[in-house]
């Protein structure tokens, strides 16, 4: 049986091996932040399984923070190709630079619609639960293979190549990379403190009583909001599911809790797309693409973003009861 575990630690070497390569260039903040964030990755394992204690790792996550904090992790200058060889480099491969890209998915739903129903002597192939990570995992490998195909890069050779791009691109980004992480993570703590409780309590006084659009508009919107203030839609979901969703579109109107909570996922990342708190999303591709407006993407996105909410609440109030 094939588990995510496997996918986890790849990233941890991934984070060591970006901590070796900030190391030769004497980056010393930078290689304690990712040599701690990449143990972190493999030692999880171990806490997960309940064969190692969690307080080293929480540590870890203070000893991380702190370093983000007080700014060790600083963007590097490393040397990229100049703009003419980046366009000529373009115009050779056209179209075909979109394929690695778009392979990264296509496995992810082989493994999730296929090979999750495939067993071996009576067991699961893949781990319960795991089919669309694993895949997501195998279909970066399947892209870094067909990307050194097409590429063809004279040097570094092998896997030297993708792994010194990405340690570039790595610490282009910095610590925001975490961010989802973070985000999804402060979700999970309002949850768990009742904030979700709270704001459906506060929130059925407002709701007419019996209008089942009035409960999809406000799950949608709520959905929006919440990731417009906190970055994420993994962070708004906990709280908006369990304020609207789960109680009263579920319970109360016996909705399809499948399409009922994808829907609500996909109105949440419209509030994604016009919000500054989605960092990793909004402002680090402006920097990385070296933008005049740092607030261009979000500019550019909002006229889609409304009417992609509006969609979403028709969606879910005709499809989902």
């Amino acid at each position: 049986m094939i588990d995510a575990e496997w996918l986890y630690w790849l990233c941890g070497l991934f984070f060591l091996a970006n901590a070796v390569l900030c190391g030769r260039e004497r980056r010393y903040g930078a290689v304690a932040f990712w040599a701690l964030l990449g143990l972190s990755f493999c030692y999880s394992t171990f806490v997960v399984a309940k064969t190692a204690a969690a307080w080293p790792l929480g540590l870890a996550v203070l000893v991380i923070a702190g370093l983000a904090g007080f700014g060790a992790v600083r963007k590097a200058e490393l040397p990229v190709p100049t703009e003419a060889e980046q366009e000529s480099s373009a115009a050779k491969l056209g179209n075909r630079l979109f394929v690695p890209a778009l392979m990264i998915p296509l496995v992810a739903l082989v493994f999730a619609t296929m090979l999750a129903s495939i067993t071996v002597g009576g067991k699961p192939l893949l781990a319960a639960g795991t089919a669309t990570l694993t895949g997501l995992g195998a279909g970066a490998l399947i892209a870094v293979a067909v990307g050194l195909v097409l590429v063809r890069p004279a040097q570094p050779v092998g896997l030297g190549a993708p792994l010194r791009e990405g340690s570039r691109l790595l610490q282009s980004i910095g610590w925001v990379v975490l961010l989802p992480q973070m985000l999804a993570v402060l979700g999970l703590l309002f949850d768990k403190s009742g904030v979700g409780k709270q704001v459906g309590t506060v929130l059925s006084g407002l709701l007419p009583g019996g209008s089942l659009l009035a409960a999809v508009v406000v799950y949608c919107v709520g959905m929006a909001l919440f990731t417009v203030v906190m970055g994420n839609a993994f962070a708004a979901f906990p709280v908006m599911t369990a304020a609207v969703g789960w109680p009263v579109l579920i319970q109360q109107f016996h909705g399809n809790p499948a399409l009922v909570f994808a829907v609500g996922m996909l109105a949440g990342f419209c509030g994604t797309l016009c919000t500054p708190m989605a960092a990793n999303f909004n402002i680090v591709p402006a920097v990385l693409l070296e933008m005049k407006d740092r607030y261009g993407p979000i500019k550019a996105q909002l006229p889609t973003a409304i009417p992609l909410l509006a969609c979403n609440i028709a969606i879910m109030y005709w499809l989902g009861f």
